[in-house]
């Protein structure tokens, strides 16, 4: 009841007290949260031109990337949504909540039995419902300055002591041999905007046994205190803090800053995701860097963070059939090949959410597959609340402090937290 108040709510203010007329010769805009110029933005343009092509709707991308969430903020104010916004998974609760976007009918969307049970998970809100289109999956690992690791005579990591063994030699150990103390271990991009830190923290978190909630059939109650947990945030300090191998910084750091911290030998060792390989490829070379699973945690296991994208069919359009057309090409064996950009940096489709596609006849590159064996085999996404964001953010803001502030008590920053997500729940009535 209180997601379906929270939709009309919301849709009187993003999508105006009437209905528009439909037309379904109405250009579809599109919104991509792609840096403008990029290549990815160009994949994103063939993409739609294809689908014109193809179905005779007219298509329009509009490329966005700082401060993407308050200029489609600033849009449904204006009631001048896009009609497709193209964004991460976890922003589907949020987009849900203020009833930006409109609920698919599963059933009759055409190829929909062929896109993968996991993804659909990652299209689906807290009430069952769904309020998206799989379009890309993605997980993480470690990547590692081969070169770096070689010329010091160390292995590969096989625990989370080995890799941390391995950073710290990079900050010590001068591996780029240029006489200075100039060269770091880890690359973080620990800002607190759009909650990065919790967002990289998560993979940590869950290999550690630990969880940001625990529960069932959408009642959770907090985890991010529990001892698994604090052993998580704890081996988080001590990169920090007590082994001084994060490069300076990283506490302000984007995934736009961070990335070019690992390219230009900065930094060493960086979780991160399959789409900066064709970009590490050029800026650096193929040859000077490898790509890892993350080792297993205390927990026992290496486990990823999932997530993807989702297309998200706004509320208010004009032109809902074109809406659906494109969802069903952006997921077709087609569109999906398109999307994946071969082995190029252009990728927007990361790891394919259609079962059909032959992801080994599309890319070359088998690290690839890497990444989609890490997602099948036990990638999480995170947690279905009727809304992430704020869950994400308040965990981000305590991580945060807790690196940049390395006085700070680990335990008593993390039971207020735990308070935080308490009220949070309570507030979105998903409490335990």
């Amino acid at each position: 009841m209180a997601v379906t108040a929270a939709v009309a709510a919301g849709c009187l203010v993003a999508c105006g007290g009437d209905k528009p007329a439909t037309d379904a010769k109405a250009e579809l805009q599109i919104w991509v949260r792609k840096p403008p110029g990029s290549n990815t933005e160009k994949t994103d343009q063939q993409l739609a031109a294809a689908f014109t092509a193809k179905t005779g709707v007219p298509a329009k991308v509009t490329a966005l990337f700082d401060d993407f969430e308050t200029k489609l903020q600033q849009a449904a104010a204006q009631k001048k949504l896009p009609d497709i916004v193209i964004n991460d998974t976890d922003r589907l609760g949020g987009l849900v909540k203020q009833g930006l976007v409109r609920e698919v009918d599963r059933a009759t969307l055409a190829g929909q039995a062929d896109l993968t049970p996991s993804s659909w998970q990652a299209a689906t809100g807290a009430d069952g419902k769904i309020y998206g289109v799989p379009f890309s999956a993605q997980s993480f690992a470690l990547f590692v300055r081969k070169d770096w690791r070689e010329k010091l005579g160390l292995q590969t990591p096989k625990t989370w002591a080995d890799m941390d063994a391995l950073a710290k030699a990079f900050t010590a150990g001068d591996p780029d041999g240029n006489g200075k103390p100039d060269t770091y271990g880890y690359v973080i991009p620990a800002s607190t905007k759009r909650g990065y830190t919790s967002w990289y923290f998560a993979s940590l978190l869950w290999s550690a046994g630990g969880d940001f909630l625990t529960g069932a059939d959408g009642k959770f109650t907090p985890a991010i205190n529990n001892p698994q947990s604090l052993a998580a945030v704890q081996e988080l300090t001590k990169q920090f803090c007590t082994d001084k191998s994060v490069v300076p910084g990283s506490v302000t750091a984007e995934t736009t800053q961070a990335h070019p911290l690992f390219e230009t030998g900065k930094g060493g060792i960086y979780l991160t995701g399959p789409y900066n390989m064709a970009r590490f490829d050029k800026n650096l070379g193929k040859d000077k860097y490898e790509v890892v699973a993350l080792p297993p945690g205390p927990g026992g296991k290496s486990v990823s963070l999932a997530e993807g994208e989702n297309v998200y069919l706004m509320a208010g359009s004009a032109n809902p059939d074109g809406q659906t057309r494109f969802a069903e090409y952006a997921t077709s064996v087609d569109g999906q090949t398109l999307g994946m950009a071969g082995d190029t940096d252009g990728n927007v489709v990361r790891l394919p959410v259609n079962s059909k596609v032959d992801t080994a006849a599309v890319r070359k590159d088998t690290r690839w597959q890497l990444f989609a064996g890490i997602y099948q085999d036990g990638a999480r996404y995170v947690p279905v609340v009727p809304d992430w964001t704020p869950f994400r953010q308040s965990a981000a803001d305590t991580l945060n402090g807790l690196v940049a502030d390395c006085a700070a008590d680990p335990k008593t920053a993390l039971d207020k937290l735990a308070q935080t997500f308490t009220d949070e729940l309570t507030k979105q009535g998903a409490k335990a």
